[in-house]
């Protein structure tokens, strides 16, 4: 090929084939990367070639897109994340304390090869082929800190976090991407977390996997796809439809949620490390509310101390309403609307400040959040 003569006439098919030699893709996929400019560069001599690069340069840039290189092994270190979990979340003691079992174990392993007999390279190959995280999957009812948690995970491990929505999947393409052939094809979720994440050991989370779909046989197929993705002996060569190409996704920590495991297959149950999340107490309920979402509320509301307080014998009226919540997002509703209406007050001048009492509180609740009594 004329580099000279590609780079003066089209400049823009010269960028593609830059961007694939500094990539880092295995050379064999780099190999059909640049058959394929060839071909839009011959094309492009002919003067028809605007439909085919843009195909090809969307393809090409997703390849060099995509987090080829094995990022350095850092150790687990389960006293950060303890801190990091009990930064943000009050209870669950049960949870964590099953989370912090399995990083103590990985902890352990990391520390028995490191004392073997071995060259420091051999020493990480055996960290890294034995020390795989394990699938934890999160069960309980919404509100119950599932995402959270995972968020703290994330960051106690130092690695980026991906999110990935599986209410209501209804093709298996938008897990494992469309043949590059489709005029709106496109990688799948699992292979756009990774380039969104920049790197290829991210914590990504499934959420919300049991409701994958509500036909049975896509569900199955799913479901399917799901196993080649969390199984160790199969997900160091995932094979995305619109890449073509094996992507080793042994590095990546993946963590998924449900609210009830009646969906799930049992081969990929059979994969996943179950961690149950319980109903907070009402007692739980008032010291996150206390130390954890008013000041969340009272900054997103622009209140001060000084405008806006809640009494000690006030707490139980609020953190019990009407009907039962097993987690805390009615109960953050709940004072948010408090919150709002003493400021609606303020700004209208008819107080300074607002104190709620067990007097008063039905006052600043609407009445499909009232409170017993």
């Amino acid at each position: 090929m004329d580099f000279e003569l590609l780079a003066k006439e089209f400049g823009d098919i010269k960028e593609l084939l830059d961007s694939l030699d500094r990539s880092l893709a295995p050379e064999e996929l780099k190999e059909e990367c640049r058959k394929m400019i060839v071909r839009i560069y011959r094309m492009a001599k002919r003067g028809s070639y605007s439909s085919e690069y843009e195909s090809v340069s969307k393809y090409i840039n997703s390849v060099v897109s995509i987090p080829w290189r094995k990022e350095e092994y850092k150790p687990v270190d389960i006293n950060t994340v303890r801190t990091e979990l009990d930064r943000y979340h009050y209870g669950l003691r049960e949870v964590k304390e099953n989370i912090l079992s399995y990083m103590a174990v990985m902890q352990l392993r990391e520390k028995k090869i490191k004392a073997e007999n071995l060259t420091e390279e051999e020493k990480l190959n055996r960290i890294r082929s034995f020390n795989r995280p394990p699938v934890f999957c999160f069960v309980g009812l919404q509100g119950l800190g599932k995402t959270t948690i995972a968020k703290s995970i994330a960051c106690a491990m130092g690695r980026p976090f991906q999110r990935i929505s599986m209410a209501a999947f209804g093709d298996i393409s938008q897990l494992r991407g469309r043949p590059k052939v489709y005029p709106d094809a496109e990688p799948g979720l699992i292979i756009q977390a990774l380039i969104r994440a920049g790197k290829s050991n991210p914590v990504i989370l499934l959420d919300e996997i049991d409701k994958a779909s509500g036909i049975e046989s896509l569900r199955v197929d799913i479901m399917s796809a799901l196993l080649e993705v969390l199984d160790p002996s199969q997900n160091d060569a995932f094979v995305d439809r619109y890449i073509n190409f094996p992507v080793d996704l042994s590095q990546v920590f993946f963590i998924t949620t449900a609210n009830t495991l009646g969906t799930l297959t049992a081969a990929l149950l059979d994969r996943l490390e179950i961690i149950r999340f319980t109903s907070y107490s009402d007692e739980e309920k008032t010291v996150i509310a206390k130390n954890y979402l008013m000041p969340r509320v009272m900054k997103a509301c622009g209140l001060s101390e000084t405008d806006f307080t809640i009494s000690e014998d006030s707490w139980p009226l609020i953190v019990r309403p009407m009907g039962y919540d097993a987690g805390i997002r009615q109960l953050e509703r709940t004072l948010m609307n408090l919150a709002r209406r003493v400021g609606f007050e303020i700004i209208s001048g008819e107080v300074n400040s607002v104190s709620i009492t067990p007097e008063n509180v039905k006052k600043y609740l609407p009445e499909d959040m009232g409170v017993i009594g």
